[in-house]
């Protein structure tokens, strides 16, 4: 990294800028850190090219596209603004050399370190097949050696150490010693293959230092890869297979990701010589003889007819080579349907695969796959909230979304059945019962009020004004909120009051907890400035259970008794990012009002789930902690690489927990060890207020509904495959 200079901006977004990483023909690589200080790469483009529309068309379709990657093996993006004067792109800054660097410095890599190298390549491109992306410039350059594995990187928007250009429609892509033959014979026709050919040549770069293609001019390694035969000289015997048939001139003959994956891990895992093993001579292909060997056929006799056919072809290849100078930087492509198949994905361990197929999903009359944008333009400006998403009531989905109230869905297909309302805007229903849709409504002159909607019409059934700060909660007797009076109410679903309960001179909010009714109140005007009360509330009265201790968190029921958090320490920090640490389970006795803590084993953070006694803490950067609200002991942990999750839905008959991100990724792990299962990847567009606003997911019997920026959207229990 080099210091900023007087030219560099200080920050870019919300990123303060630390230094240089490097530039390119596009733009300038800066080391950045976000308020929460998690360090990111930041990609800034050159003045000139923002003003032109075709590259900032390009730049959005990229920048899309590196969204759809995410996996443990390349560095996800993290923020991104492609129509800002000048476009950037914030991804995850993962330290260390390029694969280039360290065989410069160190020469070529172990038997151990290929096998890993291999293994952690085969799964990145597993994530971007995935994913329906080709990244067609798979290079040593482009992979970051880490502690942990290698990272794949550079998705085409920008240049960091090698200075390569990102190019613009109808232009060649890639990097010559590193591409396959299609690649340069019809760049824009590649298939995932053409990855793999890729993942050859770097296999052979890293366990020799020079590639199988490499020749002095650039138009004569064009010719070489498309017409000879590779140089192999020097590569271990065990991975000599694995490289063959990953260079096979035929897209085709090529391995699949599964089958080289197996191969890679049947590799052995130290660097102690393995004992010599002969290949079966039918399957094996001759060996090629070193390079300046004079000859590269035993038909084929130097300065005959292999010159006259090279210098036939090299005008060929040379023209087209050309017209990008060669030095093209890589690119991602967007697959067609036909093209993103199975055979690219990672095979599903087989403990799991049994327990999701062992019995036919239960799915909505006529279910298929859907996806429906919940965005109404209608004039005026409603409010956000923070709890956004859908409610189920059997087969019928209500959802908020921008510019009405709620909507009515059709599970089954992702059809709109009605819409109701223009404010506010992308709140979640309260809740549906009785037939009744309940949601919030904001009139034009500023007072918030609940509104109980026909689930089948949503026709208006009534309304009453309610305070603009406190929410309303469904429970067993009707629903429960607060007036503009600031007492506590009850309304049935006809509308009509059932009963009051005074509010106390603190701060107090209405809660539901196992279907009961119940305040939660601190000392002071302000929440989390004192203890917390747990008052149970009847009509006329509130009664003191309990006093939990000042940030308790309420998370539901469990075994009978109210669950709560214990924050590790409550002090105010109002930072982006921050979230606070909770080091113990509360449960609360009802009928005793004792308060039983329940220490963490050590102190967690996150948003928190209570589903079937297990608290489900999720973090901002994708971490999944599994806790027993019983006894606090810690179940599994996973760092899922997927950011901006949103709070778990969990299948008892799966066993699985499902979640969404804020780019339309669904991810499936196994509730009982928190081992991932499937993910899919990220829709092509979740509207403009994806990063703003929280995902959801839930589930309609066994179909997985989730939400992402404007977006719902619905799948199959089975993931990607089904």
């Amino acid at each position: 990294m080099t210091p900023l200079g007087t030219e560099d901006p200080r920050s870019i977004g919300d990123y303060t800028l630390l230094g240089r990483l490097g530039a390119g023909g596009m733009g300038v690589v800066y080391l950045g850190v976000s308020p929460s200080g998690r360090q990111v790469a930041v990609k800034f483009v050159h003045g000139p090219y923002a003003q032109e529309e075709e590259f900032r068309t390009r730049f959005r379709q990229e920048v899309a596209a590196a969204r759809r990657v995410s996996g443990a093996f390349t560095a996800p993006v993290v923020d991104a603004d492609p129509d800002a004067d000048r476009p950037w792109m914030a991804t995850l800054y993962v330290p260390g050399p390029t694969l280039a660097e360290v065989v410069k410095k160190d020469g070529p890599l172990s038997p151990r370190e290929l096998r890993g190298l291999g293994l952690g390549l085969t799964e990145a491109l597993r994530d971007i097949h995935r994913a329906g992306l080709v990244h067609r410039d798979l290079k040593p350059a482009n992979v970051l050696m880490c502690e942990d594995g290698p990272r794949v990187i550079d998705f085409g928007i920008s240049r960091t150490s090698d200075s390569q250009k990102l190019t613009m429609t109808g232009q060649m892509m890639g990097t010559p010693p590193f591409m396959s033959p299609e690649q340069l014979a019809s760049p824009r026709d590649v298939t995932p293959a053409s990855d793999v050919f890729s993942l050859g040549s770097l296999l052979v770069f890293a366990a020799v230092g020079t590639g199988p293609f490499d020749a002095d001019s650039p138009y004569m390694t064009g010719y070489q890869v498309m017409y000879e035969t590779p140089d192999l000289e020097g590569v271990p015997e065990a991975l000599l297979d694995i490289v063959e048939r990953c260079l096979d001139k035929d897209p085709a003959a090529r391995l699949e990701l599964a089958d080289l994956h197996r191969m890679l891990q049947a590799l052995p895992e130290s660097d102690a010589p393995a004992p010599a093993q002969a290949r079966d001579s039918a399957n094996r292909r001759p060996r090629p003889a070193p390079r300046n060997a004079g000859t590269t056929s035993a038909t084929v006799a130097p300065g005959t007819r292999r010159r006259r056919r090279a210098r036939t072809l090299l005008t060929v290849v040379g023209a087209a080579l050309a017209v990008t100078g060669l030095f093209v930087g890589g690119s991602v492509y967007v697959l067609g349907r036909h093209t993103a198949t199975a055979s690219h994905t990672a095979p599903t361990p087989t403990a799991s695969r049994t327990t999701a197929t062992a019995r036919a999903a239960s799915l909505p009359g006529g279910w298929r796959p859907w996806k429906t944008n919940l965005r109404y333009d209608v004039k005026g400006v409603g409010l956000d909230y923070d709890s956004t998403g859908c409610v189920a009531a059997g087969t019928a989905l209500f959802c908020g979304g921008t510019g009405f109230t709620v909507a009515r869905v059709d599970a089954a297909s992702g059809r709109v059945l009605w819409r109701s309302g223009t404010r506010p805007q992308n709140a979640r229903p309260i809740g549906v019962r009785d037939g009744l849709v309940y949601a919030y409504e904001v009139r034009d002159s500023g007072t918030r009020r609940v509104v109980a909607l026909d689930a089948g019409t949503g026709h208006q059934r009534w309304q009453h004004d309610i305070s603009t700060t406190q929410e309303a909660v469904l429970y067993d007797g009707g629903l429960l909120t607060m007036s503009t009076d600031s007492a506590f109410v009850v309304y049935g679903p006809s509308g009509k009051e059932l009963w009051e309960a005074p509010s106390l001179d603190e701060y107090c909010t209405a809660s539901a907890l196992g279907g009961a009714s119940y305040a939660l109140c601190s000392a002071g005007t302000e929440p989390g400035k004192g203890p917390v009360d747990l008052e149970k509330l009847g009509p006329g009265s509130l009664t003191e259970i309990a006093t939990l201790p000042t940030g308790a968190e309420a998370l539901g029921v469990f075994g009978g008794q109210p669950v709560f958090l214990a924050p590790q320490t409550t002090k105010e920090v109002y930072e982006a990012g921050y979230e606070r640490p909770y080091n113990a389970i509360l449960r609360v006795d009802l009928e005793t009002g004792r308060v039983r803590r329940i220490a963490l084993a050590h102190p967690l953070t996150g948003t928190a789930t209570l589903v079937d006694g297990v608290v489900y803490f999720v973090r901002s950067n994708g971490s999944v902690t599994a806790v027993s609200a019983d006894s606090g002991r810690q179940l599994w942990q996973k760092a899922t690489d997927m950011e901006y999750l949103s709070v778990p839905a969990v299948s008892a008959a799966y066993k699985r927990v499902y979640f969404s991100n804020r780019f339309g990724r669904l991810l499936a792990l196994d509730s009982r060890t928190g081992g991932e299962v499937w993910r899919t990847p990220a829709l092509d567009d979740t509207g403009d207020k994806a990063v703003n606003i929280p995902p959801s997911v839930l589930l309609v019997k066994d179909a997985i509904v989730a939400t992402a920026g404007d977006t719902a959207f619905s799948r199959s229990p089975g993931g990607p495959a089904s």
